[in-house]
């Protein structure tokens, strides 16, 4: 039995496709790490905003965003750091993951 070129090529493609299935699955896992650091940011920023529409300051740490307002997120999965400069400014607001490299 010969090996054609239409054979070759069809086991190029097929391989072609395999590879591209693997590197979207990775690309889906790596991405969905950063967009749940992204929701846990938008929901202490959501928090501080409220908290500053309500009361007229921004609270000077995390906890009483805990307290007072339900804030949530997985504290074993994500470091979040805040920096309240002044109490009518915007807190600096990081989230990362914990592990992550650069922590």
């Amino acid at each position: 039995m010969r090996i054609g070129k239409k054979d070759i090529a069809a086991g190029v493609v097929f391989i072609a496709l395999i590879v591209g299935f693997v590197l979207l699955l990775n690309s889906l896992t790596a991405t969905s790490g950063d967009q749940e650091a992204r929701l846990v940011h938008d929901a202490v920023k959501n928090a501080a905003l409220t908290c500053y529409a309500a009361e007229g300051t921004y609270p000077e740490n995390l906890d009483y965003l805990r307290e007072h307002y339900k804030l949530a997120y997985n504290t074993e999965r994500f470091v979040v750091e805040y920096d309240a400069f002044a109490s009518n400014l915007m807190p600096t607001i990081t989230v990362r993951e914990r592990g992550a490299k650069d922590l």
